[in-house]
């Protein structure tokens, strides 16, 4: 459990200190709109929401032990793929879960784009990891 703890804190210290701008703004945006599923766990989507980030999580924590920070990273955001039609076709009536929800799947949505063009280049080849924690182990590739 130590070593899964320390994996993801090393993995949220990559994407809050370690991203450039504007990486570090995008990063933390998905991240805090994310969160905002705490908001409204009242409602089946803010669960449903929390919990497949949760899962991503661990999915990511996962590939970083076993692989360092590669581009692999973004499968874990694969949890998405059902949730976000599901979130698409049952939108509630305006107000402030409808807007989060509609901020939610543009964020996301755009965020699969980038992690699918990430796999693909993973499995294209691309398998060092292009960000490391401690800095005197950075690669060139960052």
């Amino acid at each position: 459990m130590g070593r899964w703890l320390q994996a993801g804190n090393e993995l949220l210290g990559i994407v809050v200190l370690r991203f450039r701008f504007p990486v570090n703004v995008w990063a933390g945006l998905l991240m805090l709109w994310n969160l905002g599923a705490v908001l409204f766990l009242d409602t089946t989507y803010g669960v449903v929401a929390l919990l497949a980030m949760l899962v991503a999580v661990q999915v990511m924590t996962a590939i970083y032990v076993k692989l360092g920070f590669v581009r692999l990273l973004g499968a874990g955001h694969v949890v998405w793929i059902p949730m976000l039609p599901w979130f698409a076709l049952n939108l509630p009536d305006r107000g402030p879960l409808y807007w989060w929800m509609v901020g939610l799947i543009a964020i996301n949505s755009l965020s699969l784009v980038i992690d699918t063009v990430d796999v693909i280049r993973y499995l294209r080849g691309e398998r060092a990891p292009h960000y490391r924690w401690r800095l005197e182990q950075t690669s060139p590739e960052s």
